[in-house]
């Protein structure tokens, strides 16, 4: 027995047990044992190829169940509130993600106009009214309904990229679609948000701009000039930015589930459903829309991973602004592991398709 195999068993054994525990006086501490049922499938889920790309979504796991079961030590520390740094965490992942930028990914638009106009337009009608329609529908509290329709109403994330290059679709078309929707953001998300959740929650639409130019313009122009001058010659740094961005993530999200616990032990499973229900809709609309202006296989794809896929990172970071972290940021929170959970799938079962009219790679 290889090691990859004694971890997932060793991850069964723990799942089994904390399941076990459940069911008795001694209930209280089961939550170690599934804790560590998600950080052993982690681990043991790097020992195959078919199976990596998930290991990260299943440490995120692992740290929401440790925010479910003890929520008071991701709420504060000595009296600082952690929720306070969402925001330096929100920055520090979009500097990371103006490093893998350059100038070059905004040439896209001259060189492929038509595939990114359908993909940002798209984009910014697809979500939003996804996120409307789902947010009035759910009778869920308003403040958390608020939060679906803000999600709707964001970019796209940097995960879109890589899923897009794992499904053989147009990374460039990606890339610049990507680039685009996120420079619009500090104009159209708070403009959105006013017309559409205006009614749920109060939204300051030149304070929400300001959050967006702060958070996410700013650290990623400072990382572009960082990729400009500086790249390459901070090896280390290079290769620690991916790493401290998927830290970033995964704690942003255990500060929200613990800061929202309650909420999530009440509407949980709904809010899951109805937040898997936007992001394969998302999926489905911006691939047919794709379809519909006669566009590429490959280029279709493109459309349905930009549309589907949202920055949850900065949706969070604005719900953490607006003091609403507990309840509006939870859609955000549960929107961002389960977008990268299908991502890969979607991935995965388009990379065994390749598109017919995939251009020929050019022999090396």
């Amino acid at each position: 027995m290889n090691i990859y195999k004694g971890l997932l068993f060793a991850a069964l054994l723990s799942f089994v047990l904390a399941i076990i525990l459940v069911f008795t006086p001694y209930s209280n501490i089961s939550g170690p044992f599934l804790v560590l049922f998600f950080v052993l499938l982690a681990f043991g889920f790097r020992g195959y190829e078919h199976l990596k790309g998930y290991s990260y979504t299943v440490t995120i796991l692992a740290s929401a169940t440790a925010a479910m079961y003890y929520p008071a030590a991701f709420v504060s520390w000595n009296g600082y509130e952690l929720k306070k740094l969402i925001t330096p965490l929100i920055q520090l992942i979009m500097f990371g993600m103006g490093t893998s930028m350059s100038v070059k990914d905004f040439v896209g638009v001259v060189k492929m106009p038509k595939g990114v106009m359908i993909g940002v337009v798209s984009h910014f009608i697809i979500m939003p009214l996804l996120g409307y329609t789902i947010a009035n529908l759910s009778g869920l509290p308003t403040e958390i309904a608020a939060g679906i329709i803000l999600i709707g109403c964001s970019p796209n994330g940097m995960a879109s990229n890589v899923i897009s290059y794992l499904a053989k679709a147009n990374l460039a078309l990606s890339i610049t679609i990507t680039a685009i929707s996120t420079m619009l953001a500090p104009l159209i998300t708070p403009l959105l948000m006013k017309f559409l959740a205006g009614a749920l929650i109060e939204i300051k639409v030149e304070a929400m701009m300001w959050e967006i130019v702060k958070m996410v313009i700013i650290p990623i122009a400072a990382g572009l000039l960082f990729n400009k001058f500086l790249s390459g010659k901070a090896g280390w740094l290079d290769k620690a930015m991916p790493l401290l961005s998927m830290f970033g993530i995964a704690f942003i999200i255990t500060i929200i589930t613990a800061g929202g616990r309650d909420h999530l032990i009440s509407i949980g499973f709904k809010l899951l459903l109805l937040v898997l229900i936007h992001n394969l809709f998302g999926y489905t609309l911006g691939y047919w829309t794709a379809r519909l202006f006669k566009m590429k296989e490959r280029d279709c794809r493109t459309i349905a991973i930009e549309v589907g896929m949202q920055n949850a990172g900065m949706a969070s970071g604005l719900a953490n602004a607006m003091g609403k972290t507990a309840t509006v940021g939870l859609a955000p929170a549960v929107f961002g592991p389960l977008m990268n959970t299908t991502g890969s799938i979607l991935a995965s079962y388009w990379h065994k398709r390749p598109p017919k009219d995939a251009e020929p790679v050019p022999a090396t």
